[in-house]
């Protein structure tokens, strides 16, 4: 049982340093960078230690429908020293949206907490903005935290929250 109790710390362990090897924060814009930036300053003031970044923390995509890179910064697989809850918590983890703005410069436009999301299939208009499904913590339904709260939302360059009632 010791034995495997370890293999199973080893294989963790290869598992995050290959991770943090395949990510690299300089490889995005310095709008991204500021968003990932946060999980440095949480993990500091917590005495975390390093931050290990998912290979797949940033996903670039058009989410405005312009044809730039957006990107869609995903806080869920990311690890501050050995703990990995530090940030996600009952209302999800946490979620950044960075688009680009015609300028060529970026814009946050959603910083949350969420328990998923899907991108929904682009509108067959040409330069439609895409679709986000949240699925949030029951309260930003006016329920619980159990409860399924799904909201939809294009992605514009305007800056966007949900709200509790």
């Amino acid at each position: 049982m010791r034995h495997l109790m370890l293999l199973l710390a080893l294989t963790a362990s290869a598992a995050r340093a290959e991770d943090a090897k395949l990510f690299n924060p300089s490889d995005y814009p310095p709008g991204v960078q500021t968003a990932l930036r946060y999980a440095n300053e949480e993990c500091t003031s917590r005495d975390g230690g390093e931050v290990i970044f998912a290979s797949d923390t940033v996903r670039r995509i058009d989410l405005t429908g312009d044809g730039r890179d957006d990107y869609i910064v995903d806080f869920s697989a990311t690890r501050c020293g050995d703990r990995e809850t530090t940030y996600c918590g009952t209302g999800g983890c946490v979620m950044k949206i960075v688009v680009t703005l015609p300028d060529g410069n970026s814009r946050e436009v959603f910083d949350g907490y969420v328990r998923g999301y899907k991108i929904m299939p682009p509108s067959v208009k040409r330069g439609a903005a895409r679709s986000i499904r949240f699925d949030l913590h029951g309260s930003f339904c006016g329920g619980f935290g159990a409860q399924a709260c799904v909201k939809q939302k294009a992605i514009t360059a305007t800056p966007f929250a949900f709200k509790q009632p």
